[in-house]
């Protein structure tokens, strides 16, 4: 089944454009991955889908029904990129505020949740405003997931997490997921959205690049290498099969690979390496897939 719908969205703010006919589905066991850098108008799809912006055109579905029916929201978790807690209120207290929202929707994930977190009664205990930025953020989590919602809107999910706690949110997800509940994980960060998601749509200033599988985004993503040589660069280096754009100065190269590395690989190992740099790619990488034009640049 289908859990969200978007076609054709588009908001303006003034003379920004934030979206411009935006349309994508997540369905129903899927984690969705939704990438783009900060500014790109991932927050304000999030905020039309709850009705909290109105577009200026295009429709927003949930479950087959439009955004307007209440019920329909009272299906949904959110977690703001943002996020803003009553800091005189308890951790206790405020999960209870939150969850007496949805009177018919016990917080039943609330123990698993806490658990996995690693948020105890000492922590809950305590005033909101005394908690660090990570705790915070993990209640955030439990307000959003408590109620076994039908569908997650997740944006920035990790921010202030350490690496053990986003491996644990990631295994939260997983397991939603495998119950048949709907993810959208918004991120400016690829190697988690590598980590999780089933596909993903890509936004770069209000416009979608592409909604792809990640495996289709692993085939087409382009990766920089940087290398430096003992000697001079090989003069067939640029020729190689897979390197689509090279960029050479004295016994350095940065190189730009597509699809299989084996060919560059083989190249480089017939020459001798005193340096090699080979970084996980970036979300930069991904917009070069789809927009740099090819070339070689030789100096």
């Amino acid at each position: 089944m289908t859990a969200l719908q978007i076609d054709n969205l588009s908001k303006r703010y003034g003379t920004l454009h934030a979206l411009r006919e935006v349309s994508f589905a997540v369905e129903s066991g899927e984690i969705f991955g939704y990438l783009g850098p900060n500014g790109a108008g991932k927050t304000t799809t999030l905020r039309a889908i709850l009705g909290l912006v109105r577009a200026e055109a295009g429709e927003v579905r949930l479950f087959g029904e439009k955004i307007g029916r209440a019920e329909n929201r009272a299906e949904i978790g959110f977690l703001p990129g943002e996020l803003h807690l009553y800091g005189n209120m308890t951790g206790a207290a405020l999960l209870n505020y939150f969850a007496g929202f949805r009177p018919q929707q016990p917080p039943k994930l609330r123990p698993k949740l806490l658990d996995a977190l690693e948020v105890d009664y000492t922590v809950l205990a305590r005033r909101v405003k005394f908690l660090s930025h990570g705790t915070k953020q993990k209640l955030g989590l439990v307000i959003a997931m408590q109620h076994d919602p039908r569908l997650l809107l997740l944006d920035e999910p990790t921010l202030g997490l350490d690496p053990l706690m986003q491996q644990a949110l990631h295994e939260l997800l997983l397991d939603c997921a495998k119950r048949g509940r709907a993810v959208l994980f918004s991120s400016h960060i690829l190697s988690e959205v590598k980590a999780i998601c089933h596909r993903a749509a890509i936004l770069r200033a209000g416009e979608l690049v592409a909604v792809e599988s990640l495996a289709t985004l692993r085939e087409k993503m382009i990766r920089r290498l940087h290398v430096r040589f003992r000697s001079a660069v090989p003069k067939t280096l640029a020729q190689t099969a897979g390197i689509v754009r090279a960029h050479f100065s004295e016994r350095e190269a940065t190189l730009w690979v597509q699809g299989d590395i084996n060919p560059m690989l083989r190249c480089l190992a017939a020459s001798e390496v005193e340096h090699l740099v080979f970084p996980e790619p970036e979300l930069e990488d991904i917009f070069m897939s789809y927009f740099q034009p090819q070339e070689q640049d030789c100096a």
